[in-house]
């Protein structure tokens, strides 16, 4: 298809998947309220793996049509999103979402930059050792990420040391949150598993317009896959944690954005089965590596701003974590796009 054909086929993929995330938050939240499950965990990993379903199915159809630079661009780049996501909704809510979820956020996001510096090094060392035609890296990375699920069913909570309410006004539940309310307990398991079905079939046609945007236009792919393809695929989170936000489940937004980067590591192995050229890792371009310590130094920064986060003054309206999240943010792609 042509340039304009593209354009409007990605946007309306686009639009498909933001709706499906808002629905996701308003069924999840209900979920964890009828099951009395911590919002903390069900963000990290039921909000988490159905907001990272289009970076499963983008990558696996990016590795099946060639294009490894863009399959695992948009992994590296949609973790480096997520965290711009985390500092967007800290300024929307002037500061206070950070102060009012719980530390064990930062055991995700250990996890999560753990798995991450694996995928990093693999792509600098550009070995190609493996299994078949499967790298050793991704093989570890999900091996690591089943141990961390049973890891984060056990943890306890990590309450923050004089927070006894959210300092975020919660909102009257609307949209979808207002529907969901109305649901059983199985019909939200249904909408919630056809929300994620919607999610799973629109992904695959996003990934296909920006391969065809990249050929038309001329763009690396690398770059396109780390910016583009990679805010798409991350549209999901940033409408299910603004949901979340409005409707007080503070932790399980949080938990969506740090969960999801987790899960994007593990989408590697199925992206590495899907490329049969050999170890997808060795196969891109060394620019990957710069979107994937860009996403260890986001992570870094965010788990440093939610540790360290105090009371705030009312003179103090802008959050300088965030902004730094948003200007590391553009500086790491302006670098991906100038060494691609």
């Amino acid at each position: 298809m042509g340039l304009w054909q593209a354009i409007i086929v990605f946007l309306l993929s686009a639009a498909v998947l933001v709706k499906a995330g808002s629905a996701l938050a308003g069924y999840a939240d209900q979920i964890a309220e009828r099951m009395r499950m911590s919002r903390l965990f069900v963000g990290t990993l039921m909000l988490a793996f159905a907001t990272s379903l289009p970076e499963l199915v983008t990558d696996i159809t990016a590795a099946q049509a060639d294009a490894p630079d863009l399959a695992v661009g948009d992994l590296l780049g949609s973790s480096m999103a997520n965290m711009a996501i985390l500092a967007i909704v800290d300024l929307l809510y002037r500061g206070r979402v950070w102060p009012s979820v719980e530390l064990g956020h930062a055991r995700v996001a250990s996890v999560a930059i753990g798995l991450t510096a694996i995928a990093t090094l693999s792509i600098l060392t550009g070995s190609e050792a493996g299994i078949g035609w499967v790298g050793f890296a991704p093989i570890l990375i999900m091996v690591l990420y089943i141990l961390s699920i049973a890891w984060f069913r056990r943890m306890p909570l990590l309450a923050r040391p004089g927070l006894d309410h959210s300092r975020i006004p919660i909102q009257k539940p609307t949209g979808w949150s207002e529907v969901a309310a109305q649901y059983s307990l199985r019909k939200l398991w249904f909408r919630f598993a056809g929300s994620v079905l919607f999610i799973f079939l629109s992904a695959p046609v996003a990934t296909l317009a920006v391969k065809a945007i990249a050929h038309e236009t001329g763009l690396e792919q690398s770059f396109l896959g780390a910016a583009l393809l990679a805010v798409t695929t991350s549209l999901p989170e940033l409408v299910a944690s603004i949901a979340s936000l409005r409707i007080g489940a503070y932790d399980m937004a949080v938990g969506n954005l740090f969960g999801s980067n987790v899960a994007n590591m593990s989408v590697l192995l199925f992206a590495d089965v899907a490329y049969t050229e050999g170890p997808i890792l060795a196969a891109v371009a060394p620019a990957q590596a710069i979107a994937g310590v860009g996403a260890i130094l986001m992570m870094a920064i965010a788990v440093a701003a939610i540790v360290g986060e105090s009371e705030r003054t009312r003179l103090r309206q802008l959050e300088p974590d965030a902004i730094v999240l948003l200007v590391t943010y553009a500086a790491l792609l302006a670098a991906v796009a100038f060494y691609s």
